[in-house]
């Protein structure tokens, strides 16, 4: 392993992540919350150890490999996660609430340990929104420019000419170019939806705050009322609306703006079964609420806190854990399928379950006609049996995977509906959960706090890319 080269990317990673933190500082001196000194002390702390490990290791000439590639990804996290918790345990916090608190926001699920947000300073809250926009801008290039070029995670998966799985995976010609268009995408995504949450009432700080958390699909807010603090409609539909625009693929979004083909959302067969999956929760959870006589939940209300589940973002503009519980079960497992291959969201992703489905179907059909010819198609493109198997394989150990962190969490002693929809939840990276971790997860043991964690990096890295590294296979020389 290219041990050198390894820490020096980190190092640089470190140092870029204590730059940022010149962000909340600036923050603190303009609103004079007295926050700025646990955000200098954590630049100075993250910043002169990586500092001096990048002086060491600077000159190192040793060439990364495959293995290097799957150590990097989840170090990516986890290093982070780490760092971004030293802030939370300078505030008082202790470290396995600040480091949930900073795994959830790098990998943008939203789950919090933290009530009474809006008593705690603004510099406190603009880092935790500041968190999972870093996480978000990471995973759009580690998901499109990194991970197919090293093979690994989803990556493999990637370069199977489907409809909707990235399969014009070369944006542009190099990395860095590729990286630079997706960063400019999801910048101006940021800056359009934070003028527009201005324009509809929200002050500054409310808007790009939430801004940053809304196109992360990170769902971290200023309030403990979350959107539903505005009641605003036109805050709601904006909200709605950049849900939606970050959980398509960002591949989509490159080929509309930078090639000027608009027209790829309509083709594209993996959107249009995400946006269908979609509009059956929320006619389900309407015909639920009639047939129940559930009339606590609005139209707008369905609408919002669907799109919010569905695309695993998280916002709430009301207590939807209080519906019905076909209601409330029916959006978690809209969030199990999640968003678009290729987006900010989380989730099995849309075009995984696109191919299940389809695969099942001609199973039947093989059954019924053991001598027809039929071939797996997603749209026009025709897909091997092989990948279709990895996708089963894939969900597979994510079943497993999630019974095995779920029993771990009910022997912490938890309730069955507050454990399942945690894992759910963390595991997704959604965030607010049901039961006693609808609002926050601070009654949760540490020990189901690190499960919990675990859960939330496991979701994030689609499941093989960490699994592996607990395989004795990937370590032998």
């Amino acid at each position: 392993m290219a041990l050198k080269p390894i820490i020096n990317l980190f190092s640089v990673l470190v140092m870029l992540f204590s730059a940022s933190l010149l962000a909340p500082i600036s923050i603190s001196f303009i609103f004079k919350d007295g926050a700025e000194q646990i955000f200098t002390t954590t630049l100075v702390v993250a910043f002169v150890p990586a500092f001096l490990a990048w002086l060491l290791t600077r000159k190192s000439k040793e060439e990364m490999g495959v293995k290097d590639g799957f150590v990097i990804i989840t170090l990516f996290w986890v290093v982070l996660s780490f760092v971004g918790s030293i802030p939370f345990t300078l505030s008082g916090m202790s470290f396995i609430d600040s480091f949930f608190e900073s795994m959830s926001g790098i990998t943008t699920t939203g789950a919090t340990v933290i009530s009474g947000l809006d008593l705690l300073p603004e510099s406190i809250l603009f880092y935790r929104q500041m968190l999972q926009w870093m996480g978000g801008m990471g995973l759009i290039v580690l998901a499109i420019a990194v991970m197919p070029l090293l093979g690994i995670g989803g990556g493999q998966l990637f370069k199977t000419e489907i409809p909707g799985a990235l399969s014009d995976q070369k944006l542009t010609p190099r990395i860095k170019e590729t990286a630079q268009a997706l960063w400019l995408i999801y910048l101006t995504l940021t800056l359009v939806c934070a003028g527009l949450y201005y324009l509809a009432g929200m002050t500054g700080f409310d808007a790009i705050s939430h801004s940053l958390s809304t196109v992360s699909i990170g769902g971290f807010s200023t309030h403990d009322e979350s959107i539903g603090f505005f009641n605003s409609f036109s805050i709601e539909v904006i909200c709605m609306i950049f849900m939606l625009l970050s959980a398509f693929s960002y591949a989509l979004h490159y080929f509309a703006i930078y090639k000027k083909r608009p027209l790829k959302y309509f083709h594209d067969a993996e959107l249009r079964f995400f946006v269908s999956i979609l509009s059956l929760v929320i006619i389900l959870s309407i015909f639920f609420c009639y047939i129940l006589g559930f009339d606590d939940a609005s139209i707008r209300q369905i609408f919002f806190q669907s799109i919010s589940i569905v695309t695993t973002t998280g916002f709430v503009s009301t207590d939807y854990s209080s519906w019905p519980t076909v209601i409330t079960f029916l959006l978690l497992v809209g969030a199990f399928i999640g968003a678009c291959s290729g987006s900010v969201g989380g989730g099995i992703k849309s075009w995984r379950v696109l191919i299940m489905i389809n695969h099942a179907k001609i199973n039947i059909m093989r059954l019924v006609h053991p001598n027809a010819v039929v071939s797996l198609k997603i749209g026009t493109k025709a897909v091997d049996d092989k990948v279709a198997e990895s996708v089963w394989g894939f969900f597979s150990i994510y079943i497993i995977s999630f019974m095995l962190l779920l029993l771990s969490l009910l022997a912490t002693g938890m309730d069955f509906e507050s454990a399942f929809s945690a894992i759910g939840a963390c595991l997704n990276n959604l965030g607010p959960g049901l039961g006693s971790v609808s609002e926050t997860y601070s009654s949760v043991t540490g020990f189901g706090k690190g499960i919990l964690a675990f859960a939330m990096i496991l979701g994030r890295l689609e499941i093989f890319t960490l699994l592996v590294l607990f395989t004795t296979v990937f370590w032998d020389k």
